[in-house]
């Protein structure tokens, strides 16, 4: 064959091939069409999130510097508002009043000095920074004295949860804290009027409590209550600040101009050493308070799958049960703890993960102590007394039910014809006991008569065997028990009917 015609296809080859191609084509064409209408939608999901939740076109940069300058100072009704807010916060807590205290943020105006320090830093203003830390102090002290004042007046007769849950922070105060000036500063950044003292109410639930708690402290000279409350509410200030902070960096809020480049520079490197200042802390407390709460969830769950589920363990919770500090756990036992049980619970912590590296002391007692021993006796004696009682019922039912049965028994037989008839329960149950193989037993007189004139009486025993009874067995044992039933019941003739 030829070079020439060695490639040479057919007319329905070449047509195939064609085909093929276009059909390549085709595919190619769809991938790409397809692929565009993903790009579409991507971009329309993208357009839409970033109408939803970019809040930047919404700004009024102007008027929210005037209006955070406005609330820094704190005199006139500003002062007395303050003041009244914090004797209500101060009694909710006295009367350990949750309501109470939210009624006290409500009317809290703590926002001002603390979103100042925010703008200021942010702005590079000097001036505002310095105007906002002055007002700031002037309403702790004033915040503090109020409440001194009143747990002076009316010192409280025991320490309640609401008090002794401001005196450290935990995660929950510090995202409290942070989202509620969030919430706070994009509300005030937001063109138009808004009501700001409602998303002050989440400041005012970070600061206002810890406030009062110091002042309680002082009252009663408590400083490790008065240190706890004041490390608090400087937390939640920090956080606040910079939230403050943050959300005017991403808005791009200008920067204050100097006509003086030196002080310019200063004024900068200041803002910025402030701004360093403020979120090392808050980044370093956040973590700390952070793993804390990670020690905490983990040594309950600890607790509770591991020591109280076991009933041969009897665990006294203490304050001093999780030292995180120090990373040891302290369990104190009632009673004896072998050394395999000691050896089982150091095992089961270590499916904890951030508790494992905790040093396990455990410490038990010999002897349980009196009052817990009385107290499951009583509980033991109590659940007897509750099941002889349930016992005693039951056993005065089935008396009840035998005497019914007994005399609806003797009901029956005494509706018999025939007065010398042998009673039918001594007669069903000794046929039972001769004939084990009985499912069913009855038995009656019946009249029959064959001429219609005459009139005989018949004695007709109806019966019923186990199934697995063959026939032939099911034959013998009917004639053993016709035979028995003639001798029993005095009778010349019994049929037998099968039921």
């Amino acid at each position: 064959m030829s070079d020439e015609n060695k490639f040479n296809f057919s007319e329905e080859e070449q047509q195939q091939i064609t085909n093929e191609m276009n059909k390549e084509a085709a595919v190619e064409e769809k991938k790409a069409a397809v692929k565009k209408d993903a790009q579409g939608l991507f971009a329309s999901i993208k357009t839409f999130l970033s109408e939803l939740l970019d809040f930047r076109d919404d700004t009024d940069r102007d008027a929210t510097i005037t209006a955070i300058k406005a609330d820094i100072p704190f005199k006139g009704a500003t002062a007395w508002i303050l003041v009244c807010s914090i004797f209500v916060a101060s009694i909710g807590l006295n009367a350990n009043s949750t309501a109470v205290v939210i009624g006290a943020m409500l009317i809290s105006p703590l926002m001002g000095p603390i979103l100042g320090v925010g703008l200021s830093i942010a702005i590079n203003d000097i001036d505002t920074l310095r105007k906002s830390l002055i007002n700031l102090a002037i309403m702790i002290v004033l915040s503090l004295l109020t409440a001194f004042l009143f747990f002076w007046l009316f010192p409280l007769s025991a320490d309640t949860s609401e008090l002794l849950g401001r005196t450290r922070p935990d995660i929950r105060d510090v995202l409290i804290a942070f989202f509620g000036g969030l919430a706070l500063i994009i509300a005030r950044t937001k063109k138009g009027t808004i009501a700001s003292v409602i998303f002050g109410v989440a400041i005012a639930t970070a600061l206002m409590p810890p406030l009062c708690t110091a002042g309680y402290g002082l009252a009663i000279g408590n400083w490790e209550y008065f240190g706890g409350a004041m490390y608090l509410f400087t937390i939640n200030t920090i956080f606040i600040a910079l939230a403050t902070f943050l959300v005017l960096k991403l808005l791009r809020f200008p920067m204050l101009k100097y006509a003086n480049s030196a002080k310019r520079k200063r004024t900068s490197r200041f803002a910025m050493l402030v701004a360093v200042v403020v979120m090392l802390p808050a980044i370093w407390t956040f973590l700390t308070v952070l793993q804390e709460s990670k020690y905490k969830r983990d040594f309950e769950s600890f607790v509770k799958s591991d020591i109280e589920n076991n009933d041969n363990l009897w665990l006294q919770r203490k304050d001093d049960d999780l030292d995180s500090d120090n990373k040891i756990i302290r369990l104190h036992f009632n009673g004896d703890v072998s050394d395999e049980m000691v050896s089982a619970l150091q095992n089961d912590i270590l499916k904890y993960e951030s508790i494992k590296d905790f040093e396990l002391i455990i410490n038990a007692n010999k002897t349980r102590s009196a009052d817990r021993l009385m107290e499951s006796l009583d509980r033991a004696y109590a659940d007897l007394d509750r099941k002889d009682n349930v016992i005693d019922g039951l056993q005065k039912q089935i008396e009840e039910l035998q005497a019914n049965i007994s005399n609806l028994n003797k009901v029956i037989e005494s509706k018999s014809t025939d007065q010398n008839a042998i009673s039918f329960s001594s007669l069903s149950r000794n046929a039972k006991i001769k004939f084990s193989d009985l499912e069913y037993f009855g038995y009656a007189k019946m009249l029959e008569s064959k001429d219609f004139i005459n009139i005989d009486t018949i004695t007709v025993a109806n019966v019923r065997w186990k199934v697995q009874l063959p026939d032939s067995m099911v034959y013998v044992k009917e004639r053993n028990l016709q035979k028995w039933l003639k001798n029993e019941l005095k009778v010349d003739t019994v049929f037998i009917k099968r039921n």
